[in-house]
């Protein structure tokens, strides 16, 4: 029962500490807060829990997003096997989309998620944890596969142009909606679901627009 006790415990300042730094790099970035300012936000009286606990604010970085994607990637399983027609762009964007909108509505307001995920997009190095623990996932490399389907003539430097494109408008977005929740300012959508609906249709418009030939 000690052993038990004990690994609840350390659970749960697990969790503390991550609810603390999803927070404070959200709001400040990731470089800018140091593992102290986190240990002082989850209220550790040991400067040093964070490392204890994670390792490297960059194990940290993957903790939090890995919390999230387990979730998110379950809900877009669940969407992938109600896909009616594999030709339609739309559906396959809106299994990119939804189960993110679906996620942060989940988790109430305010939330933190989206806009750490925008500012860890600006790191490269930390690029590649989201991507490992995000995009490269079955559930999303199935998405990308079936829109990627539908886009046989796209040339290829194009696709890739508009894949950041699509991924900068989706994070983006989420993200400035996620800010005007927490300080209660106006939003354009009504919640969640309609934000996902036209973050859909401007994806679709962004992949089907026509190419400009090159001089």
């Amino acid at each position: 029962m000690e052993r038990t006790a004990r690994a609840e415990q350390a659970g749960g300042t697990r969790e503390r500490i991550l609810n603390a730094a999803e927070r404070l790099f959200a709001e400040h970035g990731v470089y800018a807060v140091s593992n102290r300012r986190v240990s002082e936000a989850a209220q550790q009286g040991n400067n040093a829990a964070v490392g204890y606990h994670f390792g490297t604010k960059a194990d940290l970085v993957r903790a939090i997003a890995r919390k999230h994607s387990r979730q998110i990637e379950e809900t877009r399983e669940r969407r992938l096997a109600r896909i009616q027609d594999p030709s339609d762009i739309g559906e396959w964007v809106a299994c990119l989309v939804r189960p993110t909108t679906e996620h942060l509505a989940a988790l109430g307001s305010p939330t933190w998620f989206a806009r750490f995920c925008a500012q860890v997009m600006t790191d490269p190095a930390l690029q590649d944890i989201m991507a490992e623990e995000s995009l490269a996932c079955p559930p999303t490399l199935r998405a990308l596969e079936g829109l990627n389907r539908c886009l046989p003539d796209l040339p290829a430097d194009v696709h890739v142009e508009r894949a950041a494109m699509s991924t900068n408008l989706i994070l983006h977005t989420c993200a400035e909606r996620e800010r005007a929740l927490a300080a209660h300012t106006s939003t354009t959508r009504a919640n969640w679901h309609d934000t996902a609906t036209g973050l859909i249709d401007a994806v679709v418009g962004l992949w089907t627009a026509p190419v400009t030939p090159r001089r």
